[in-house]
């Protein structure tokens, strides 16, 4: 049995022995650890080169995004990607050297509504990319005007017309023509308030602006004017508008795009705030002539053809649904009427306007045993009772629709909630003006009649109508009935469940034009062809089209070339005419 060395002292064969099993395993693990850092320089420059590492490669294709998350890396051309999600990123698709890092924080810098953009890339979030932030104005701007309601006509009390958030006093069902509920006696002007009021029941308000998808300002523009139309100087007329412009420029959220990210509504025709000169004797405010306000949004009932920075809403119903049921019962009875006339008429003849065809109209109405005919002249008259306009509406299959003392008329939508065909016999009474809201195809749920076939021609219009087969008709009507969601404004203090009323709608486009402004600044994408005279041609367009030519509806809006004519001035006197017959009819 060996002895284990006195004192810890090997023997000098065995001291070798083990000195060289240590420089074995040194060597060892110096070619394993020098293995380990080739494998490692290996893995990093060949597999993560192209990705620059792993953080990045998740940041390119994110799990859910929050509104804190990190930006959304854009391509060379700063297009933004739509990859599929949880997709594994391929190494070709990502450029070498970092470029997209680089050019995203350049982006990030550049753009300030990129946040913005991002948020639609969040499938998980119901209002991602439909955030709307509502500036707080000062309350001169808006709820001011209400407490001074006595002062927003010269003729009548509008103070009961912006009662119940502004659809004014409810209608009673005495004649049985309404829904026992949802029908008001509700003033043609009183949008402002109305859509204001809509928008503090919207499901996606932001207060963050960096993620809205457009910023909404609350500013009572139709009611403003409407105070000051008679008997004021032009500066009382402009001091708002002026005043409203320098508080939102001084803003934060207004440099992000300089306010082409901004809209506001006023619920009057456009030719209201369009005063051409700084005559006291011409009409309206120069709101929409701001420099300020070109690059705003603004939503009117009737826009003007020729310039780019108005949009057509429809005017206000008698019907405001609180909820879908109402809108689907309503719905339902406008398909099971009998209609026993062919064609009907409301209104008034215009014997101070020679290019007028009210006049021809009314007496082919007289001379036809299957036309109706509800004369509204100033004073007692039944064309001033809803109830008696709902009712010939309901019991007509085709409603006839000429311009009245401007392009657009309130009755096309009373005439299409009745389930009611409408006839117009100018593009800008309706086809160039709702484009948001009435189907592109015209000829689906409308017909049209040249003014110059009943002006010139003398066109029967009892005939003309006749001429289309009966199962056309019941197609077309289902059409119109079809479209009413989307032509009445719901009532402001409650929301419907499913259908989008005329106030979703506009809102979900004003959001597709900002969104697709803010894309083209990003992509480079820039209208240097754009011609703003030719306004009215570019709603028309396809998808995707940009350029604009020729167009059946050109004599239509062609401007004379002395200037006179169809053209703001006449459009300015046309305001004036259809303001005083408003409110006289009000009284």
């Amino acid at each position: 049995m060996r002895r284990r060395p006195v004192g810890g002292v090997l023997p000098e064969h065995m001291e070798k022995g083990i000195s060289k099993n240590q420089n074995s395993r040194i060597c060892f693990l110096a070619s394993l650890t020098a293995f380990f850092w080739l494998l490692l320089l290996y893995f990093h420059f060949s597999v993560l080169g192209g990705n620059g590492n792993v953080d990045q490669s998740r940041k390119l294709h994110p799990g859910p995004i929050d509104h804190e998350s990190t930006p959304v890396r854009v391509t060379d051309n700063l297009k933004m990607p739509s990859p599929p999600r949880n997709v594994e990123v391929h190494q070709a698709q990502v450029p070498p050297n970092n470029s997209v890092v680089h050019q995203v924080q350049s982006s990030e810098k550049k753009y300030s509504f990129m946040r913005a953009l991002r948020t639609a890339e969040n499938k998980s979030d119901p209002c991602g990319g439909r955030y709307i932030y509502v500036h707080d104005l000062p309350s001169r701007f808006n709820e001011d005007m209400l407490k001074e309601c006595r002062s927003l006509s010269l003729w009548t009390n509008m103070c009961k017309f912006t009662t119940n958030a502004g659809l004014g006093p409810p209608l009673e069902n005495v004649e049985g023509v309404f829904s026992d509920t949802g029908w008001y006696a509700t003033n043609q002007f009183a949008v402002d308030v109305i859509f204001n009021n809509r928008m503090k029941q919207y499901d996606c308000l932001t207060k963050d602006s960096s993620i809205a998808a457009a910023i909404f300002v609350p500013f009572y523009a139709g009611f403003d004017i409407a105070r000051y139309l008679w008997g004021y100087n032009i500066s009382m007329r402009d001091a708002a508008s002026l005043d409203l412009v320098d508080w939102l420029m001084k803003r934060p959220e207004w440099g992000i795009m300089n306010g082409r990210d901004h809209f506001l509504v006023a619920g009057r025709i456009t030719w209201d705030f369009r005063r051409l000169t700084e005559e006291k004797s011409d009409w309206g405010n120069k709101l929409l002539f701001l420099p300020a306000a070109k690059n705003m949004s603004m939503l009117v009932v009737e826009s003007s053809p020729w310039n780019a920075n108005d949009f057509g809403i429809p005017y206000p119903t008698y019907f405001h649904p609180a909820k879908d049921a109402d809108v689907f019962i309503w719905q339902d009875r406008m398909r099971r009427l009998e209609r026993k006339w062919l064609f009907s008429f409301a209104g008034a003849p215009r014997p101070g306007n020679p290019k007028s065809i009210r006049g021809q109209i009314i007496d082919q109405c007289k001379r036809s045993k299957v036309g109706k005919l509800l004369e509204c002249d100033f004073g007692e008259s039944k064309c001033h009772s809803p109830s008696s306009i709902m009712q010939m509406f309901q019991s007509s299959l085709f409603c006839l629709q000429p311009q009245g003392d401007s392009y657009t008329r309130r009755s096309a939508f009373d005439s299409m909630l009745a389930g009611c065909i409408p006839v117009f016999f100018h593009p800008g009474s309706a086809y160039t003006q709702y484009t948001w809201h009435l189907p592109k195809d015209y000829t689906k749920y409308s017909v049209f009649i040249p003014e110059d076939d009943i002006r010139k021609r003398n066109v029967s219009i009892e005939e003309r109508l006749s001429q289309i087969p009966p199962e056309q008709v019941k197609i077309m009507r289902e059409e119109v009935i079809g479209l009413i969601p989307r032509l009445v404004y719901a009532d402001p203090r409650s929301k419907l469940e499913t259908l989008k009323d005329a106030f979703d709608v506009s809102v979900q486009a004003v959001i597709d034009k900002v969104t697709k402004l803010r894309k083209d600044i990003i992509e480079g994408h820039t209208d240097e062809n754009f011609i703003e005279e030719n306004s009215w041609k570019y709603a028309l367009l396809d998808e995707g089209q940009r350029e604009v030519g020729p167009h059946e509806w050109d004599p239509f809006f062609s401007k004379p070339k002395d200037g006179s004519g169809d053209s703001s001035d006449s459009s300015a006197e046309a305001a004036k005419n259809s303001w005083k017959n408003e409110q006289r009819q009000q009284s």
